[in-house]
């Protein structure tokens, strides 16, 4: 750590000299010597400016040619999920098209309007026409799709409370997940990070005088049921996490101190998701890299890797500390009677106290 120290404090007194001589040099009224480019420079630039524009546009052919045929979107499993896709494609396709008008523009420009001596740049103090046409063209997109957004977000965060949503809290602390059911009343209990007992496996502070939370159940597996509305509590012991579901297309901040909630309705089940061509095209990819590595580990005497199985999971997407790459848990998404089956083993909050 002292070298690590002592070589960055050179480094920042390097620094500081070089730019004292930089401002020694101009400084220097009488000298001979011009930093003014010089019509050679000026069609160097140039020149370069069409290199780089070539490159990006081979650059991004070759990536399409070779990677294109990897999905930009996997199949989303939630009702709201294809709004979330669209909204997504047409952002692309729209940033797409505009790089690449822009930046031919800006390259092109430079090559073809290049300094040369005895040439005098023609210019306008002002445009109205063209300051209308670049400020309003981009006024009409990006308000279309903010509003586009709005609504699309609007529609998702709306929770009709007539279609009796299962109400399940996911609970967050570094570095792990625990998920709360709300029983048979469907109600969720109160709660209080300043309530937690380990000794009487009271992990989550539930408030055990309270009624509604004796019938709670805590897992640390999250079942959902196929097409019935989940309402999500989200709570954090800790710092700032984020609950991210990427197949369901949903994410929301789990904050310290309050209750954040967010909603979606499961239509596909994880065995229904494992036969999508999609997904096992990604699983023999990955279990082939996973047979190479096994066949050097046992070569090394080591134990081989397990082969991958395709699963629901949710994510912290925020960094909440060093283990935060191992924050995770597994989602089971199953038919009614499935998870009606699953939950009927579960103990109760009541049940489970010491």
């Amino acid at each position: 750590m002292t070298f690590l120290l002592t070589l960055l404090i050179v480094l920042f007194v390097a620094v500081a000299i070089r730019q004292l001589v930089k401002i020694y040099d101009l400084a220097q009224t009488n000298t001979s010597s011009t930093q003014v480019a010089d019509d050679s420079d000026n069609k160097l630039n140039g020149n370069l400016m069409l290199g780089f524009l070539a490159f990006i546009y081979i650059f991004t052919i070759v990536c399409i040619v070779k990677w294109g045929d990897l999905p930009l979107l996997s199949h989303a499993a939630s009702e709201h999920g294809p709004q979330i896709d669209n909204l997504m494609i047409i952002s692309l396709v729209i940033i797409f098209i505009v790089q690449t008008i822009t930046q031919f523009l800006l390259h092109f420009f430079a090559f073809k309007y290049r300094g040369e001596k005895g040439r005098k740049a023609l210019f306008f103090a002002d445009n109205n026409t063209l300051e209308a046409i670049w400020t309003i063209i981009p006024v009409i997109v990006l308000a279309g799709l903010i509003i586009y957004g709005l609504f699309t977000w609007t529609s998702i965060m709306n929770v009709n409370e007539d279609e009796d949503p299962l109400v399940i809290e996911l609970y967050a602390q570094q570095f792990n997940w625990k998920a709360r059911y709300a029983g048979d009343d469907n109600t969720l209990g109160l709660a209080n990070v300043r309530l937690i007992d380990i000794d009487r496996a009271n992990i989550l502070g539930l408030d055990e005088s309270d009624p509604y939370a004796q019938d709670d159940i805590i897992t640390t597996e999250l079942h959902l049921p196929k097409g019935r509305p989940i309402l999500f509590k989200m709570r954090s012991q800790d710092v700032l996490h984020s609950a991210y579901m990427p197949h369901f297309r949903a994410q929301m901040n789990c904050v310290p101190g309050m209750i954040t909630q967010f909603s979606f309705t499961p239509t596909v089940t994880t065995d229904e998701m494992r036969q999508t061509d999609i997904i096992k095209e990604k699983v023999d990819k990955i279990n082939k890299i996973r047979t190479e590595k096994s066949e050097a580990l046992v070569a090394k005497g080591e134990q081989p890797l397990d082969p991958y199985q395709f699963d629901y999971l949710l994510l912290c997407n925020k960094i909440c500390g060093k283990s935060h790459y191992n924050m995770q848990m597994k989602i089971v998404v199953e038919t009614e009677e499935e998870f009606n089956a699953w939950i009927k083993e579960q103990k109760t909050f009541k049940n489970s106290l010491n």
